[in-house]
């Protein structure tokens, strides 16, 4: 195989913080090569130098063995290379055709018959199952994704760089994916995956190439490579990478949610009559395809959805007999009386916490709600700060550095640790781990169990479902706004959860029941 790309002494800082030191490596024509590094590795600051985001202090990339100046993503674009990104570069109100018209230069010619052409040529090429004439807010995630993958494609990339591609994807359709990615590769295209699953980067990959504190480790072949041995050269250390999972016990009811329904903005029902209960001493996850309600269901509990007449949600704290009905109460109210409930939102920045505030201030959030006193105690918050950085291994300058300059596993290790330092009854996690590296996850993982361990009701939704079957003892299944069953962690499958998943109407309607009623305990 010939190479496709090649970086050769490749240097990029952010002030002080050295993000790619010195770093070598190639990508060949027909391979698919896996990105491999813990959290702030540099693996996604050496992908966008290549896309034309950054630009590189020292060093050089060559493309077919000739030294390119990439300054732009027009550059990128101009030379071949694409890049996918985990968060979608999509117009919702646009049709598939015209969001892939929106990247045409100026002096091609707009003519939307021959676009719309060209682009089913492409999807038939490569077996895309793709509705060139579908609005982008009526497709589902994997829809978009091939979407943007079909518009790199039309613009000529031969090297395309995926990242996190297979994160909201559900088993069948990650499968779908890899089918995708081979036949692409099969055309001679380089393909650079950046992803965290490590059975996935084995099943799709060529070769691995791992990054370390933003040093490049070296490269190993797929067919000679393991879990432990990737994990190993990533973490520098051998690390256990067995999920625990105690038997739950004393298990008590903390919330009972019943008919619970929600109408967004838009009108459209997001939750439709769900029904079901969360005890102290378990974690109950929550599967589904993004966007089929998981959001709007933990925004209910805490008191951010407005919710139809009929919901209830009752709260059981520890030594009271009578349950808190949570509808109605705003999540300042429900915090006056009394209710120790934590949430760790899917929008990190934009919910969790204030960007432009350090960890010390992001701690004082919690407590800080009547007003602004002459003198504020930021000892405690700085000490907790301090803590959370400590045990956590958050890679920051300091405490009073404004997180929005964090990465996005460091953001999300502030909010858990944040989060968990409350000492809740009732913890409610989204994507907990999206983004973050094996080890850190794990270490996520080890203090969800710890939780469980003193009696606290965990709510985990999830999108790795290997993660969701070892880790949660009960596993909610949502499509389309409705809970199409609840599962035994220990007895229940991936293919099982999948087919729940993309369940699109009630033929199986009495399995579902029986799957539901069995999911409970019955003291």
């Amino acid at each position: 195989m010939e190479c496709a790309v090649q970086f050769e002494n490749i240097t990029k800082t952010f002030g002080q913080v050295v993000a790619n030191r010195d770093v070598t490596m190639s990508v060949m024509h027909g391979e698919v090569l896996s990105l491999l590094g813990e959290n702030g590795s540099g693996k996604t600051t050496l992908m966008n130098m290549l896309a034309g985001i950054y630009y590189q202090d020292s060093g050089r990339i060559l493309l077919d063995g000739v030294p390119v100046e990439i300054r732009s993503p027009k550059d990128a674009i101009a030379h071949g290379i694409g890049m996918v990104h985990q968060h979608f570069k999509l117009v919702d109100v646009f049709t598939a055709a015209e969001n892939i018209a929106l990247g045409l230069d100026n002096k091609e010619r707009f003519d939307m018959k021959l676009i719309k052409e060209r682009a089913r040529q492409i999807c038939e090429r490569y077996h895309f199952d793709l509705n060139l004439n579908q609005k982008v807010y009526s497709m589902s995630v994997s829809q978009k994704q091939t979407l943007e993958i079909v518009k790199v494609l039309f613009h000529g990339a031969e090297i395309l760089i995926l990242d996190e591609p297979t994160a909201v994807l559900t088993p069948q359709e990650t499968e779908k994916l890899f089918n995708v990615i081979r036949n692409m590769q099969e055309d001679g295209k380089a393909i650079i995956i950046i992803t965290h699953k490590l059975s996935e980067v084995l099943a799709v990959s060529n070769r691995v190439a791992i990054l370390r504190k933003g040093e490049y480790v070296g490269t190993v072949l797929t067919k000679e490579a393991s879990v432990e041995l990737l994990t190993e050269m990533m973490v520098g250390e051998t690390i256990s990478l067995n999920i625990a999972r105690p038997e739950p016990k004393n298990l008590v009811e903390r919330l009972s949610v019943r008919n619970l329904s929600v109408v967004n903005a838009e009108g459209v029902q997001v939750l439709k009559d769900l029904n079901f209960d969360v005890f102290g001493g378990e974690i109950l996850g929550i599967a589904g395809v993004s966007g089929n309600g998981q959001k709007e269901l933990l925004e209910s509990i805490a008191g951010l959805q407005k919710t139809s007449q009929r919901s209830s949600i009752q709260f059981f704290a520890p030594y009271c007999s009578e349950a808190l009905e949570l509808i109605g109460r705003t999540p300042k109210a429900i915090r006056k009386a009394g209710v120790h409930l934590s949430f760790v939102p899917e929008d990190r920045l934009g919910m969790g916490l204030v960007g432009s505030m350090g960890m010390t201030d992001n701690m004082m959030l919690k407590s800080y709600e009547n007003g602004m006193p002459l003198i504020l105690d930021r000892q405690k918050p700085r000490m907790l700060a301090e803590r959370i950085m400590r045990e956590l291994q958050v890679v920051t300058p300091g405490v009073s550095t404004p997180v929005s300059r964090l990465s996005g596993g460091n953001v999300q290790k502030v909010l858990v640790g944040r989060e968990i330092a409350e000492s809740p009854v009732v913890l409610m996690t989204a994507y907990a781990v999206r983004g973050l590296d094996i080890n850190t996850s794990y270490t996520i993982y080890n203090l969800l169990n710890e939780q469980k361990a003193k009696g606290v009701a965990v709510i985990y939704v999830g999108e790795d479902l290997d993660v969701l079957l070892e880790l949660c003892d009960r596993i909610l299944v949502l499509c389309g706004g409705e809970i199409t069953a609840i599962l035994d962690g220990k007895s229940t499958s991936k293919e099982e959860v999948g087919r729940y998943m993309t369940m699109t109407d009630n033929s199986d309607g009495d399995e579902a029941e029986n799957e539901t009623a069995g999911g409970t305990y019955n003291e």
